[in-house]
């Protein structure tokens, strides 16, 4: 795992000793999950994008807002009743838009999601490729008649996102598209059937530390036949997914 020192002024560490403490961390892993946070996006600022209040459109967002409304009026079946409504509710939401209610305008949007930014799409595309080599290495451990012990199989294993967790749950649908687009197709089964990629915990933490070891420069060096890690590799990355506390 990466190192860096900054200096800061006595009061800003006393500061953060105190907050940390009262967190019941130590004040190394207090610092580490507030700069995890910095680049991964707490849940409280996605939940905050976009806003729900649209208070005007131009012209020609409403117009064609409008006409794409009375198209599917038109072309709805009689017996339409799923998440598009029926020919009523279509051709009012026409006329809200025709008529300038700007009020009424947030229902047009109700259905969007917030987006997951540039750097957390990222960091799933990451945490895939990185479980991906795992999977790739242990099954070439495996014909070389090696094998690592369960434990560390289970931690070397993907385990999803937490659904109870907005970024996550986000960031599990993210998954999910991903395999249906044909990528990561080892991982299909797990995203469609049973829990659907949903771990039930808070994973980031753990993808974060597994993702530091994956990276580090000792490992990239070593790790440039194929892609493949060894088994030491594996089992480093492995420990990664300990939290430090619990080592």
């Amino acid at each position: 795992m990466a190192t860096i020192t900054v200096r800061i002024p006595d009061e800003i560490r006393d500061a953060l000793q105190a907050k940390a403490e009262a967190a019941h961390q130590t004040l190394s892993d207090f610092v580490r999950d507030h700069l995890q946070d910095a680049v991964i996006e707490s849940p409280e600022r996605t939940e905050r994008r976009p806003s729900r209040r649209i208070e005007s459109l131009t012209l020609v967002e409403r117009q064609t807002l409008a006409l794409l409304h009375r198209i599917l009026a038109r072309v709805l079946p009689d017996d339409a009743n799923d998440e598009d409504g029926d020919e009523t509710y279509q051709l009012e939401r026409a006329s809200v838009l025709e008529q300038g209610f700007t009020g009424d305008y947030s229902t047009e949007f109700q259905v969007l999601s917030g987006e997951l930014s540039i750097a957390q799409c990222e960091f799933v595309v990451d945490v895939l490729s990185m479980f991906q080599i795992a999977k790739w290495s242990m099954e070439a451990l495996s014909e070389e008649n090696e094998q690592l012990t369960d434990d560390q199989v289970h931690a070397l294993t993907f385990h999803g996102f937490d659904f109870n967790d907005p970024t996550e749950g986000h960031m599990g649908a993210y998954v999910r598209h991903l395999v249906t687009e044909d990528r990561w197709a080892e991982q299909m089964d797990f995203v469609h059937k049973g829990d659907r990629g949903n771990s039930h915990l808070p994973m980031r933490g753990t993808y974060s530390r597994m993702l530091a070891e994956y990276r580090n420069r000792e490992q990239r060096r070593l790790t440039r036949r194929f892609g493949r890690l060894t088994k030491v590799e594996l089992e480093q990355l492995a420990a990664a997914a300990i939290h430090p506390d619990n080592r």
